[in-house]
């Protein structure tokens, strides 16, 4: 494709810069006015306490729906569900090619199977180091180690120049399962000099120096807790990272154990891995029915739940109401995991109540049980030395990663360092910049089967039920201001005490003011309806301190 004067590179976040979570970002080329994108990624965030009943939060597409004539296909670096989660929700309205590798596709395809869902994408599978054009984007997949299986930074060249989105990645020389970083193609993208490149690079891990440690460390680790156990080992990790597993499944085998696995993530990973060749020479893996019958010295458990989601294996079992499963004082329980911020509490709790039953519970605050799957600042120097980036766009994190990275940027030497939020458009080239608040982003949340905008899901109203309880009054009055029927009321979620009944205060303030106001006022709906609100709020609030919600209706017979 020739080159145009007026033809730019453009990256423009969506989702992922400035929070952790709901990566998804475009890139466009081309003039201003006719661009051509690519969509990198399609993720999801999880909804915390302060989103009462929103499962999943993902970044708006409005900006590509805009543009969606134009939008040519949609790229998925890995399986983790902050990078693909929102493929099935969002893209079947756009009806573009999704490119995946063969295991992001199965992943795909257990989770529409799983979760019922009936529309469908159109994948077409690629594979590291084989090149693919779309549209004016050559897009080189190549092969970076991280704690799923086949991850993959993206190389996207054009007439004008090229950038590397890493993904997700680390420099792992001894992973399981999956090949290591490619560091030989990394540094050959660094010897071309022909055309300038710009790295658009993980920042999660850009406050750590050092390099994160290897996963084959972690499994050494887990052999060795495996084998000294006395009795039982139950072991909970990421579902999705299969390396992990392997050498929990190998540690197991060496000690003369067998494995049990529980969680319905763990069996649909495992089988995908399973069909895919990645569990080559391992032993057979029992399901939860199998645990009753292997002794208590020569059994392993695998088990969900690493998050303390409450419906997992793991926070079940620790509960003591899991149908088939349960651990005993002196058993071994490690969590080869760390919380994802904001699920701290949960984790914790479910670690205290088998602390309770006498389980012993290891941490990775007990020993090396866990690492991340993201580059320290060491690994980041190594990238930056080998691809010599001209441009370097910081990107996964939060603002204080972002910052962090931006910052070791610039002591390295980066000649042009643009720190980007979600919604920026920055120029790669030529003449990079960043552009602030360019393009129209936000959220949008899965609130059971309805996918919607915050201001339409209702949450707001959900915090102020969660706060204040309610109270629902109805009553009936004639044209001569006489009540007819009721008043009937409602009271949720507010206090009662020994002492005083809240509900016995709210029925005399509104027989105060039945009684109080005249029967000409009375008729007046309004009048009642609203000397009713302010009566109910006020006497309730001398009573608990607080305001509850109050709806009151008045109907005119």
């Amino acid at each position: 494709m020739a080159k145009n004067q007026r033809d730019e590179l453009v990256f423009v976040p969506l989702g992922g810069v400035g929070e952790i979570g709901m990566n998804m970002a475009a890139y466009g080329f081309g003039p201003a006015n006719r661009r051509k994108w690519i969509v990198v990624d399609c993720g999801v965030s999880f909804g915390g306490p302060d989103l009462p009943g929103i499962e999943l939060i993902m970044a708006n597409p409005e900006f590509l729906e805009e543009n969606a004539d134009d939008v040519l296909a949609l790229i998925l670096t890995h399986s983790h569900e902050d990078h693909y989660g929102a493929v099935l929700d969002l893209w079947p309205v756009f009806d573009k090619p999704v490119y995946a590798t063969p295991f992001t596709a199965a992943m795909l395809a257990a989770k529409r199977a799983g979760d019922g869902i009936v529309e469908n994408v159109d994948i077409t599978i690629m594979r590291p180091g084989k090149a693919f054009t779309v549209g004016p984007f050559t897009i080189e997949p190549i092969n970076v180690a991280h704690s799923i299986p086949e991850s993959n930074a993206l190389l996207i060249t054009t007439p004008i120049g090229r950038a590397l989105h890493t993904g997700d990645w680390k420099l792992d020389p001894t992973p399981v399962v999956n090949a290591p970083t490619d560091v030989a193609r990394l540094q050959q993208i660094g010897e071309d000099t022909s055309v300038p490149l710009a790295l658009i690079c993980d920042s999660t891990n850009a406050m750590k120096d050092g390099e994160s440690p290897s996963e084959q460390e972690i499994g050494d680790n887990l052999a060795k807790l495996i084998a000294d156990a006395p009795h039982r080992v139950a072991v909970t990790t990421f579902a999705s990272n299969v390396g992990r597993v392997v050498s929990i499944v190998r540690a197991a085998h060496k000690a003369g154990r067998q494995v049990v696995l529980s969680g319905r993530s763990l069996h649909r990973i495992m089988g995908i891995a399973r069909e895919l060749g990645m569990l080559e020479g391992l032993p057979n893996l029992h399901d939860q029915d199998a645990f009753r019958s292997i002794p208590r010295d020569k059994c392993v458990l695998i088990c969900t739940g690493s998050q303390g989601e409450a419906r997992a294996a793991i926070a079940r079992i620790a509960r003591g109401d899991h149908p088939v499963i349960d651990l005993n004082a002196g058993d071994r329980m490690i969590f080869s995991s760390w919380a994802i911020p904001g699920n701290e509490r949960e984790v914790q709790d479910i670690q205290n109540l088998l602390i309770d039953k006498g389980v012993e519970v290891l941490t990775a605050g007990d020993a090396l049980v866990h690492v991340t799957g993201h580059p320290r600042r060491g690994e980041l120097r190594k990238l930056y030395s080998w691809v010599k980036p001209e441009v370097l766009v910081p990107v996964h994190g939060e603002a204080a990663h972002l910052q962090a990275h931006a910052k070791l940027g610039r002591e390295e030497g980066i000649a042009n360092v643009c720190e980007a939020r979600n919604g920026d458009m920055v120029r790669l080239f030529p003449e990079a910049m960043t552009f602030p608040a360019e393009v129209r982003v936000g959220e949008l949340y899965l609130d059971g089967l309805v996918l919607c905008t915050p201001e339409e899901s209702g949450v707001k109203g959900r915090r102020r039920l969660s706060f204040g309880g309610m109270v629902i009054v109805s009553l009936c009055v004639n044209a001569s201001g006489q009540v007819v029927s009721g008043p009937d009321l409602v009271v949720e979620g507010l206090p009662e005490t020994d002492d005083e009944s809240v509900t016995d205060l709210i029925e005399d303030a509104i027989t105060g003011v039945i009684k109080s106001m005249p029967a000409k006022r009375r008729s007046d709906t309004e009048v009642l309806n609203s000397a009713l609100f302010k009566a109910i709020r006020n006497e309730v609030n001398a009573f608990w301190g607080r305001k509850p919600n109050v709806s009151v209706f008045v109907h005119r017979v």
